[in-house]
């Protein structure tokens, strides 16, 4: 079987102030560095508002619809900004997520990778924050459990950043587990390991500043185990590159290879609990370097599993 990708050209239209880690190139750099690969190419299409409705009431969604400006950019809070292709951007990465889980889920690939922007795990149910609007991943995990009747989904989260929407969207989500590692301390502040979930289905692996691939390597072995226990029917990864030593925005020493390592762990992971179906989703990385090489890594290893 293949692994597909999803992506589409409205992840260029949400257009950020210059200067703006969160910006166009990241897009073109990682799509770049993927042209080469043999990649079933899928169009991400636009999630309705019923499926965004999954995480986010109807408010929410309107509240950020009518927000987007005619031309120029507003500003949502210090570090989320809105264009006028903003909204149709955050319907695409939705979209692409909701895409991804329907082929894998109907055995069309073995895997997918969905590369678009605005990220999303910051999106908490009616605040929007850390350059995010919506939930892609989280959106995604109540799909597959709503609409295709699964009965346990894994939802992994490796960006330097807490994953403090994914946590918000999922806390009381019984058949879903949440799974992430960051730096610590770090914005936004959140992540600690008290943090358990409304059905101890939530697990944070914070990281110190300096910390590096073996101090990764030591926190997600267990948590492996974790998931394994959980016996997820499918693995949503949320795919952050910014623990790269090279990223600007945090100060985790994380390099390739360490990203090959955990994205390997969960393939093979996931070819033991889930027959392989993985959906993982872009998220953080602002070294577009880093995120060129960390992110084309990540998606070989996905090709290797899915063969």
């Amino acid at each position: 079987m293949a692994t597909a990708l999803f992506t589409h050209a409205d992840a260029l239209d949400h257009v950020t102030p210059e200067g703006h880690p969160e910006r166009v190139a990241r897009i073109e750099h990682l799509l770049h560095a993927l042209a080469g690969l043999d990649l079933v190419r899928e169009t991400a299409p636009e999630a309705t508002e019923a499926h965004l409705r999954l995480c986010h009431p109807q408010r929410y969604i309107d509240r950020i619809r009518s927000a987007v400006p005619d031309s120029g950019q507003f500003q949502l809070d210090a570090d989320t900004w809105l264009s006028s292709g903003s909204f149709r951007a955050g319907l695409r990465g939705a979209g692409a997520a909701i895409a991804a889980v329907d082929m894998v889920l109907g055995g069309q690939v073995a895997n997918a990778f969905c590369a678009m922007r605005p990220p999303g795990h910051h999106a908490e149910t009616e605040t929007p924050m850390g350059f995010c609007l919506f939930g892609n991943v989280a959106i995604a995990a109540k799909l597959a459990l709503e609409a295709h009747g699964l009965a346990r989904v894994a939802v992994v989260d490796f960006d330097v950043h807490h994953g403090n929407g994914t946590q918000d969207l999922l806390w009381d989500e019984a058949r879903s587990l949440f799974i992430g590692s960051h730096q610590m301390p770090l914005w936004p502040g959140t992540g600690g390991v008290e943090d358990r979930g409304e059905h101890d289905n939530v697990l944070n692996l914070p990281l110190p500043p300096g910390s590096g691939g073996s101090e990764m390597r030591s926190v997600w072995t267990p948590a492996l185990s974790r998931i394994r226990d959980f016996q997820p029917e499918l693995l949503i990864i949320s795919a952050g590159f910014d623990a790269h030593q090279d990223d600007p925005l945090a100060q985790l020493e994380w390099n390739v290879d360490d990203f090959r390592w955990i994205t390997r762990e969960l393939c093979d992971l996931a070819a033991d609990v889930c027959d392989g179906r993985v959906v993982s989703c872009l998220e953080g990385g602002y070294d577009l370097g880093a995120l060129s090489t960390s992110g084309k890594a990540h998606v070989e290893i996905l090709m290797e599993a899915g063969q």
